[in-house]
């Protein structure tokens, strides 16, 4: 299900297709109905680009959850791959519940999966979503639009900080329903000596025509 190589070898992986245009539309049309939300966000007001975006509150809908707690523990796998490789100690329980548990316990117990909106002229700035000192290392993105009648632009975009080197850009193309799993904050990286940390940074290019929504699932919750 989650190509492990290229989260291995370029920091991230796409799921084709991980839910159908129905289910896709059934999202994106929980965005007026406030009761599904605990906070707005119009991103100009904060200098993080243009468009808003809305964080579910708990309990989450359905299918968002059940997206939720699917995703998690293939990769808590990878998450504890990673940390292996990078010499920490941390490691992340198997199942979603618990590794929810360790949040609330340190304070952070508001829900981050968010609900995403982009019109004509928005995008997002370049950032990592880290909401505490408890950060998942992995995160994904759920494109509920279609990009061939839907929207122009609004390429999902990541950028990753080599120490040392120039930054490497990549352009992540997604179809309606396609997931792509990325790293959140940063990942190993094999180099002659071993593995070496790589910072990792997202965003979303201009939207030139139409009206881009997109799912956000981050696995750690907020302070």
């Amino acid at each position: 299900m989650i190509d492990t190589d290229s989260l291995a070898t370029r920091g991230f992986a796409v799921i084709p297709s991980l839910i159908d245009p129905a289910q896709c539309r059934g999202l994106a049309a929980l965005w007026p109905n406030g009761a599904n939300f605990r906070s707005r966000v119009v991103m100009q007001r904060h200098g993080y680009g243009r468009g808003e975006y809305q964080y579910f509150t708990y309990p989450l809908p359905e299918p968002v959850e059940r997206l939720r707690q699917a995703l998690y523990p293939p990769l808590a796998e990878v998450a504890n791959r990673w940390n292996g490789q990078l010499g920490r100690d941390k490691r992340f329980p198997p199942n979603l519940r618990d590794w929810l548990g360790e949040c609330h316990a340190g304070g952070q117990k508001r829900p981050t999966p968010l609900l995403l909106r982009y019109g004509p002229g928005d995008y997002n700035c370049l950032h990592r979503d880290l909401y505490g000192d408890l950060v998942f290392p992995l995160q994904a993105t759920i494109l509920l639009s279609d990009p061939t009648r839907d929207f122009d632009g609004g390429e999902f975009m990541l950028v990753e900080q080599r120490p040392r080197m120039q930054s490497r850009g990549e352009v992540v193309r997604l179809g309606q329903g396609d997931a792509v799993i990325f790293a959140v904050n940063e990942r190993p990286v094999k180099g002659t000596r071993g593995f070496y940390r790589t910072a990792m940074r997202h965003g979303v290019s201009t939207v030139r025509r139409g009206q881009r929504f997109t799912l956000g699932i981050i696995f750690h919750d907020a302070a």
